[in-house]
């Protein structure tokens, strides 16, 4: 996620920039040689990194499921003895920034996920339910009439809503990000209100 503020490793650079021509392009549409070029070196030399494009699609997608599953529980823990709509618009803020520093990695996720080894999908499905729980604990807190199936419908709903940047047009066109990243919270917390009364 875009969070860190040090120089990002080459290896993190690869991914970058894979992601950025997968979503493009297409898995298939991309070369390793495309990728290469894009860091500075040479395709033959990304192998020094990763094993293949299988490979950088397996990281790019359990990676993203992880780190929102790891920033959601440090939030979670940064929360201790705060009230649960502040905890609930924590994690809104932590979404909201994926969804708007890592757009290409949600246009991967709709577009390869079935590219990914048994045991790979298996694990980001694994991951995104736990993500999905979090937030289904923390939504109930806060709407106490909602039952479990009806909050675990909503957070997917907001899953979506805020999971739609990468059609929301090129970043250039959007009305900078302050701006995007409140409109998209009024309107997560507004679907959540609704469900809730």
């Amino acid at each position: 996620m875009a969070t860190r503020t040090d120089a990002p490793t080459r290896r993190e650079q690869i991914l970058k920039e894979a992601a950025r021509l997968f979503a493009e392009r297409g898995f298939h549409g991309v070369g390793v040689d495309e990728i290469g070029a894009a860091v500075g070196i040479s395709g033959p030399g990304l192998y020094r990194h990763f094993a293949g494009k299988d490979a950088m699609l397996a990281e790019l997608l359990v990676g993203i499921s992880g780190q929102l599953l790891t920033g959601a529980k440090r939030r979670l823990a940064e929360a201790d003895g705060v009230p649960p709509e502040a905890v609930l618009d924590s994690l809104i803020e932590g979404h909201i920034d994926f969804a708007l520093d890592d757009r290409p990695l949600i246009t991967l996720h709709d577009r390869e996920l079935d590219r990914l080894r048994d045991s790979d999908r298996k694990l980001v499905r694994q991951l995104q339910r736990q993500y999905v729980e979090l937030w289904v604990e923390v939504v109930r807190e806060v709407y106490p009439d909602l039952t479990e199936p009806t909050a675990r419908s909503a957070v997917h709903s907001v899953f979506g809503l805020l999971n739609s940047t990468p059609h929301l047009g090129r970043p250039g066109s959007l009305p900078g990000r302050g701006v995007t990243a409140e409109l998209l919270h009024r309107m997560a917390r507004g679907a959540f209100g609704a469900a809730g009364g």
